[in-house]
């Protein structure tokens, strides 16, 4: 499966992706993950000190940079056959004017989508806000985006670039009742009708 999960902060990304990485070890399945490579800073990878510094990076820097790391990524998508990237092209569409650089818009996202492997499969994560506030509460990120008045409009946008993008796969999952330990499941059944004949004849298997 080739998997680019979007959504705001805290809907659950980082959680579906991990239990999906354990769950795939598990099975003989090895995906290629990425997680934090599109958010900045990448502090799932980088120490505190890398994290600081591409925080503090110039507007005109981060926009480079990002753009750098998202075509780079395109090549990831074709050498793995399996693999989950965090965010991807549409978080960029959506943050990287809001937060990174002010000054320069994502014009790209939609020809990346025509280059990408046609079984790629969209994944679009809800969760209703006062969950996610919550859970902001419960465990704040060391670099925090989104701000609790704005979740309502950044999901919206969300929405708009998942209704408009050139996926042939697409699925809508809601994790405001899922736990980390339910998610996978619930996932796995979810997204059954959008996998290709290689990954509905492997996930058949491990029914019987």
């Amino acid at each position: 499966m080739r998997l680019i999960l979007i959504g705001t902060e805290y809907v659950g990304k980082t959680t579906l992706a991990n239990a999906l990485r354990d769950w795939g070890l598990s099975v003989g399945k090895h995906f290629h993950m990425d997680d934090g490579d599109f958010t900045i800073p990448d502090y799932h990878h980088l120490d505190e000190t890398d994290q600081q510094t591409m925080w503090n990076m110039s507007p005109v820097l981060k926009e480079r940079f990002q753009r750098m790391v998202i075509y780079y990524h395109l090549e990831i998508l074709e050498r793995y056959n399996d693999c989950i990237f965090g965010g991807y092209h549409i978080e960029e569409k959506i943050f990287g004017p809001r937060y990174y650089h002010p000054d320069s818009e994502v014009t790209y996202h939609r020809w990346l989508e025509h280059k990408m492997p046609k079984n790629c499969i969209l994944v679009h994560m809800t969760c209703d806000p006062d969950v996610i506030r919550q859970r902001m509460k419960d465990d704040p990120h060391p670099f925090e985006l989104v701000k609790s008045k704005d979740i309502e409009e950044i999901m919206e946008e969300f929405k708009h670039e998942h209704d408009h993008s050139y996926f042939r796969q697409k699925v809508a999952f809601d994790t405001t009742n899922l736990t980390p330990d339910t998610v996978l499941d619930a996932f796995l059944e979810a997204v059954r009708p959008q996998t290709d004949a290689r990954d509905l004849i492997f996930l058949d298997s491990l029914r019987k």
